[in-house]
Parts: structure tokens; C-alpha cells; sequence
């Protein structure tokens, strides 16, 4: 009996997480440079969003676990709680179950796009995209940004003119390419993104940003797996709402000065 009793005070303290033992905080995102960036051996940044959830987390004494997946393998990883959030994901107050969001938002983004250099195009509404030749990923989403957008993008009448480019984390790279040599005419996304692409394969000359862009800011706010208990999902939320906060004004800037990239007036 006493050696029963023993037993079961080593096997509790085995389980008990040691004095001082970090938390661990499992991360899953996927390749939206430089928002969110897959590193590699030779560039092992992981992007402004990816620095502030680091940021964020690591000064309540959380390590952090990072997934890198395609968003639809990351949103189901959330939702059966293999992570325990995903940094950075469209706001919609319809969104389906598996995950909670955050109060604050990650950012606010203008939809721009991008042309060649000499192409006097400009967006004036819907009209303004007969007989243009559009890039897009598969599955991608705008109708958040303008549901008229996504709508013409979907309409089998305009397949002719929708060129559908797959891939794992080099799509948009490949679109600007395209786009260079005539291929596509115009490409949608995040303005940030498109600067980032822009500086990173050397096509300023070539490629240029022209806004206005789609009607409406793409707002995106962390989820968090609702597979955790609902104490610990209310903590880290508010951790990352209170930490979102506290890097606005010059400490947002710098961690956008560190890709390059700017919110423009």
C-alpha cells in the first residue's frame, strides 16, 4: 500500500509541469509574404504578423510551435485542435465553427492591383474589368473586399478571362511573372503584399501598384480552436488583444520597416 502511494505522488509530479516550465503556444499559418512567411535555412524571417503574435506571447513566457501549412489545412487544423490559433484570418460574422475570434484585428488592408508598367488601366467599379485578363489563386476569396469582385471572378460567362494559378507558397510570385510577360493582365491583393513582391523580385520598373483598389478594407483578426478549454481561449485572446494594442503607432512601424513595406496615405 505504501509503495502505491508512492508510486502515485511520482506519477502526479511527473505530469505536473515543472516550476518555470513554459506554456506552449501551437501556431498553424500559411504563406502570405510578408504578412506570414515560411522560412527557410538562408531567410528565416516569418513575417510581420508571425513577429507580433512572437512578440505578443513570448513576454507572457509562452514558446511558440509554428505549423506551416495552406490556410484550408490550417483552418481545419484550428478546428480540431491540432493548433491552438491561426493568426490572421478574414472577419466574418457568419464564419463557420471550429474557432473563436479575437476582439482586435491583425490589420486592415487596402485590396490594390497590380499592372504592367505602361498599362493606363484604372479600377472605375465592375465594368471596368471586361475583356481584362485576371490572376487568381485557386479557392481565393474577395468577397470580402467586394462581393460584386468575387461575383465576376465566379461567373462561368468570364472563365475565358480568369486564369486559375495553383501552387504551395510561390503563386504570387509567379502571377507578377505573368503579368511581366504579358500572360495576365492584373492581379488582386493586400497592398503590402503587392510592394513586398514588387521589391523582393525586382519589378518596380516593370510592374506598378494602382489604387483605388476593391471597395472595401479586407479586415483580419487571429481564431483560436474552440477544442481548448474555454478559460485558457479567453486568456490568450485577451493576451492577444491587449499585446495588438500595445504595437500600434512606431512599433507597427518598425516591424513593417523590417520587410519594406508601408500603409499608404
Amino acid at each position: 500500500m505504501q509503495r502505491l502511494f508512492i508510486f502515485m505522488i511520482l506519477a502526479t509530479m511527473t505530469a505536473m509541469p515543472r516550476a518555470g516550465q513554459a506554456a506552449t503556444l501551437k501556431v498553424c499559418y500559411d504563406q502570405w509574404a510578408p504578412m506570414t512567411i515560411f522560412p527557410s535555412d538562408g531567410a528565416p524571417k516569418r513575417g510581420v504578423v508571425i513577429d507580433m503574435v512572437d512578440q505578443i506571447y513570448s513576454s507572457h513566457g509562452y514558446e511558440l510551435e509554428y505549423y506551416e501549412v495552406p490556410l484550408a489545412r490550417g483552418l481545419s487544423m484550428v478546428a480540431d485542435g491540432l493548433c491552438d490559433m491561426l493568426p490572421e484570418y478574414v472577419f466574418s460574422a457568419t464564419a463557420e465553427k471550429g474557432f473563436v475570434y479575437a476582439d482586435e484585428k491583425t490589420f486592415a488592408y487596402i485590396t490594390a492591383f497590380v499592372v504592367r508598367r505602361d498599362d493606363p488601366w484604372l479600377y472605375n467599379g465592375i465594368q471596368s474589368l471586361q475583356g481584362r485578363r485576371i490572376a487568381t489563386g485557386p479557392g481565393w476569396d474577395y468577397s470580402s473586399a467586394s462581393l460584386a469582385y468575387q461575383s465576376y471572378i465566379d461567373d462561368p460567362r468570364n472563365s475565358d478571362f480568369i486564369e486559375v494559378i495553383s501552387g504551395y507558397d510561390d503563386v504570387v510570385d509567379r502571377i507578377f511573372t505573368m503579368i511581366k510577360e504579358n500572360r495576365v493582365d492584373q492581379y488582386a491583393d493586400n497592398e503590402l503584399v503587392l510592394q513586398y513582391v514588387l521589391n523582393q523580385l525586382n519589378l518596380n520598373d516593370d510592374l506598378k501598384i494602382i489604387r483605388p483598389g476593391l471597395e472595401t478594407k479586407l479586415v483580419e483578426r487571429p481564431i483560436f480552436s474552440t477544442k481548448m478549454p474555454d478559460a485558457k481561449r479567453q486568456d490568450l485572446i485577451k493576451i492577444w488583444d491587449e499585446g495588438r494594442v500595445a504595437l500600434s503607432g512606431a512599433a507597427e512601424k518598425a516591424l513593417l520597416d523590417k520587410y519594406g513595406v508601408t500603409f499608404k496615405d
